[in-house]
């Protein structure tokens, strides 16, 4: 049987109206790296970048060895050969950055060869990473009450508990809420406030916090840490800055709460830094990492330092998607990060693509279409295009 090789490769840049930047809306702008067959099968990825950035790293003319379009490199080959790809992709943009962009842009467009070697076995992303290891997805709501702006800490709550109510209601049995609250409030009333989400959420609800890179120095988070242990928080994001990995190991060696970390790492050596740092949850990006191929070598490495890894995702459909695959093929991954449109006013990561799956009782059923089981609406693809 002769393979239906790789006859294009597109890239479509998307971004809806301007909004605040304070607001933190990753969803808000995304590249699309979509990757044709010859029989005219195409999936899709995108990257957590700037889009028109990525999109000339995609379509760039080959300068020399080193420094090559990525849809050079792909046009004619057979998108199966995942692991082979990958490695020549990365291998042919050193000069790309080896831990930034270039890597983000490669994420994308393993996630579309993912995609288009599911569609033409007629088979679902997750069996192409191993098989099923569980027999459903466990999501977490993302609470985002939005950018201060203003507003006092009590309004801030409120907004808080609606969403967690809303996120309730429909389904989910665990979130993770966002107290991104800047100077607004101390230390000793952010504790209250992490008291007050555990009400809202239940005693039985999984919670996490993620903290917004809060502090500079991990003994101004481990205090805040140490009194919110009858929280039960299943693990605490962003507490000092991103690259403070030295810091990271200490806090995480003083603390019952797991520390994650990691959102912006890029590739499984960054993450070994983390591991070797004592970090115990993960949380790469499918889109930023390395694409679903290295963000696999993540998780088993991870297993390999007793850790677990719980992605970031927020992004459109595609990246929720790509998730929910690398869960089911997973055992090591507990949850994965959902991004919910009625939650947060995301045109983007609402009309992207379709289907979104359906929640009940704190899961979501097991994909079962062929590649990631998404496809892009045009409609929406129209209205949001870049020139």
């Amino acid at each position: 049987m002769t393979a239906a090789t790789i006859a294009g490769v597109e890239t479509i840049a998307l971004a809806a109206p301007a909004a605040d930047p304070d607001d933190l809306d990753a969803s808000r702008e995304t590249i699309v790296i979509a990757i044709t067959d010859i029989e005219g099968r195409t999936g899709i990825g995108e990257a957590d970048a700037p889009a028109r950035v990525v999109r000339e790293l995609v379509e760039m003319d080959d300068l020399f060895a080193w420094s090559r379009g990525l849809a050079n490199v792909l046009r004619g080959r057979d998108p199966f050969c995942l692991r082979a790809l990958h490695a020549e992709l990365n291998a042919a943009t050193v000069y790309h950055g080896r831990r930034g962009l270039g890597i983000h842009a490669l994420s994308g467009v393993d996630v579309a060869l993912h995609d288009l070697a599911g569609l033409q076995l007629g088979r679902p992303v997750y069996e192409l990473l191993g098989g099923a290891r569980r027999d459903a997805i466990t999501p977490y709501a993302t609470i985002w009450p939005g950018a201060v702006k203003g507003r006092t800490i009590d309004a801030m709550m409120a907004a808080i508990g609606e969403q967690v109510a809303a996120a309730l209601a429909m389904g989910f049995r665990a979130l993770k809420v966002e107290v991104v609250f800047g100077d607004l409030v101390g230390d000793r009333v952010l504790a209250e406030c992490i008291h007050e989400a555990r009400r809202l959420a239940g005693a039985d609800t999984m919670l996490a916090i993620d903290f917004g890179y809060r502090w500079a120095d991990w003994r101004d988070a481990q205090r805040l840490l140490d009194r919110c242990v009858d929280d039960d928080l299943h693990f605490a994001e962003a507490c000092i800055q991103h690259d403070d990995v030295a810091g990271h190991a200490k806090l995480a060696a003083r603390v019952a709460t797991r520390i994650g970390a990691g959102e912006f790492a890029a590739t499984v050596h960054e993450c070994r830094e983390w591991l070797q740092a004592g970090v115990d949850v993960l949380q790469p990006d499918v889109s930023r990492c390395g694409g679903l191929t290295e963000l696999a070598r993540i998780a088993e490495l991870a297993a390999h330092h007793g850790a677990v890894v719980i992605p970031h995702g927020w992004k459109t459909g595609i990246t929720a998607a790509a998730q929910r695959h690398f869960q089911a093929a997973t055992p090591n991954c507990p949850y994965v990060e959902m991004s919910v449109p009625a939650l947060w006013d995301s045109p983007l990561r609402a009309d992207l693509v379709a289907p979104d799956p359906a929640v009940a009782d704190g899961r979501i059923a097991l994909p079962t279409a062929a590649g990631l089981g998404v496809a892009l609406r045009p409609e929406t693809v129209d209205r949001y295009r870049l020139a």
